[in-house]
């Protein structure tokens, strides 16, 4: 599942190279270098699933004047364990220690902007925003998805920048369609399960969906082909990122100007847990192959400290000398990484 186990998550206490080609993309053999300043456009979004959807979250109210756009599956509210591992499992995947209280967190987030550690909720409040969650799921509650869509509506301006979706008789994970480039089988799991990689058999296109509503206007490039890569992610090293991430980049972009999507992976979802299934399979690429999107996939990787490779969500990858962890602000040694990298592609390329 893209969240550990209760009981595993307890025990936290205590660059792919490939060929093969789908959907217009190829996958390049080759060592994987730095990763290409491309010029790219200033309308990011960021979009995630379980802990890649927390961390979402914790990017946009960060860095809110650095995105445009948010998509959150299957997680809870911002902010929810507050630093606490034993918060994030009784009160975060399930809600048997009591649900989060929103007035809570609210008063955290206005002290973090007091004191200039998250943007302004002025800007946060211009964001479109798509949410997901499976009525069936057992790993995040749908009650803790049913917290973040009100912690949204409070935040954003208006209603129809805000689209909530909860789909029946489905589980934890991310649903893709089954079409001729769909996963092998035994990648997949079953609407309620979460299977070997956590990508849902529910013949959804849940990346199109978001997608389509997080940039509506976008226009149609016919073309669609593209190319996905591995990148060292050693420029950003910190507490917790995988040795190379990924990159899908359309024909064209090298030239500049594509906009970009981070998308973040859930616990059990990395290149070390599942290989390549998420960065080719989720259908992220094939609707940014079609509207000149480039997508940006960092790895988390696996450790005595995080074992399933989660996004840190609960401040495991904080500095011990803190008084509280920073995770979820703009001095959050994940996020500042996160963010360095969305630089580095917006940066303008080096002439020969």
């Amino acid at each position: 599942m893209p969240f550990p186990s209760r009981l595993s998550l307890s025990c936290l206490v205590s660059g792919l190279l490939f060929i093969g080609s789908w959907q217009g993309a190829t996958v390049v053999q080759a060592a994987p270098g730095p990763l290409a300043a491309l010029g790219a456009g200033r309308d990011v979004s960021v979009v995630g699933i379980s802990s890649g959807g927390y961390m979402a979250t914790q990017l946009a109210v960060a860095f809110p004047e650095r995105f445009s756009a948010v998509g959150v599956l299957a997680a809870g509210p911002w902010e929810c364990a507050e630093g606490s591992l034993s918060r994030a499992l009784s009160s975060c995947m399930a809600t048997s220690g009591g649900e989060p209280s929103l007035d809570r967190l609210e008063n955290r987030r206005r002290r973090y902007e007091a004191a200039g550690q998250v943007g302004p909720r002025e800007t946060l409040s211009q964001l479109r925003v798509f949410l997901w969650h499976g009525e069936d799921d057992d790993v995040v509650e749908p009650e803790l998805g049913d917290l973040l869509a009100a912690q949204w509506e409070r935040w954003l301006a208006n209603a129809d920048q805000l689209r909530v979706v909860r789909r029946e008789d489905t589980g934890h994970g991310w649903p893709v369609s089954l079409d001729d480039e769909a996963p092998p089988p035994r990648t997949l799991g079953d609407c309620q399960q979460g299977g070997g990689s956590y990508l849902l058999a529910c013949d959804d296109d849940v990346a199109g969906a978001m997608l389509r509503f997080l940039y509506p206007d976008r226009e149609k490039n016919d073309e669609g082909r593209g190319q996905l890569s591995a990148f060292d992610q050693s420029d950003f090293a910190v507490t917790g990122l995988a040795d190379r991430g990924f990159v899908y980049i359309p024909e064209g972009c090298e030239q500049g100007g594509c906009q970009v999507t981070l998308a973040l992976h859930g616990c059990q979802m990395s290149e070390d847990a599942i290989g390549d299934a998420f960065v080719r399979h989720s259908g992220l690429n094939d609707w940014a192959a079609l509207h000149q999107q480039i997508v940006l996939y960092p790895q988390v990787e696996n450790s005595m400290m995080n074992p399933q490779g989660c996004w840190d969500w609960w401040g495991y990858a904080e500095p011990s000398s803190q008084l509280a962890p920073m995770h979820s602000t703009r001095e959050g040694v994940q996020i500042k990484a996160l963010m360095t990298m969305l630089e580095r592609l917006q940066a303008t390329p080096e002439q020969d």
